[in-house]
């Protein structure tokens, strides 16, 4: 199944267009890579393929490890009408990370809910979270240190081919690597996909912090 994300943002003018060619155009390596929790679908559909509720969600990672490495800038969309709008018009931009191939340790994802969070934790028992084809779309994204094997930055991002059938919108700054390194990642997340989830250790429960 093609994951082709260029069908996100449609080549007619829209609101919103400028600010989002403005901000691909302007992302920096050091706020690379995402990896997250959530979504565990079969098989991998790129996030922006689904309208998204709106809501953000975090997560961390005391090491993520990756094959295969992409990044490019999109817009994510919600539903008509979504209570969760606010100003945004229904759209937010976000940061498009993809792995081929992922491993990551002490993995945490919560998601507010008012008073309240809904944690989920994996991989904390000495066998990291396993992930293929994994597709991240974030507005944020941090990490004490990250480290690129054979980097390639300012491709465009309909020619990126490190995580095969995965692509960006034609004219838009990308860059893409061989392999990624990123210690006590966190990140603002909106939507996650992956081919195959692997979550040793998982646990989900409702607790008073977030991650």
């Amino acid at each position: 199944m093609s994951l082709d994300h260029s069908d996100t943002v449609p080549n007619e003018p829209r609101t919103g267009r400028t600010r989002w060619l403005r901000f691909g155009a302007t992302m920096l390596v050091t706020g690379a890579m995402a990896a997250t929790l959530i979504g565990l679908t079969a098989a991998g559909v790129l996030a922006a393929s689904f309208s998204i509720s709106g809501i953000p969600f975090t997560v961390t990672s005391t090491q993520l490890r990756g094959t295969g490495f992409e990044q490019f800038a999109a817009l994510d969309t919600m539903p008509e009408n979504s209570p969760n709008a606010g100003d945004t018009g229904g759209q937010i931009i976000v940061i498009v990370s993809a792995v081929q191939s992922a491993e990551l340790d002490n993995l945490c994802q919560s998601i507010s809910l008012g008073g309240a969070f809904l944690k989920i934790t994996a991989g904390d028992a000495g066998t990291p979270v396993t992930a293929t084809t994994l597709v991240v779309d974030s507005d944020q994204i941090n990490a004490g240190s990250a480290t690129f094997e054979n980097i390639d930055i300012g491709q465009d991002a309909s020619t990126l081919t490190r995580v095969p059938g995965v692509t960006g919108n034609i004219g838009i700054f990308g860059q893409q690597a061989q392999s990624v390194r990123l210690d006590d990642l966190r990140q603002n997340n909106f939507a996650t996909t992956a081919a195959l989830f692997t979550l040793p250790h998982l646990s989900i429960s409702f607790t008073e912090t977030g991650c």
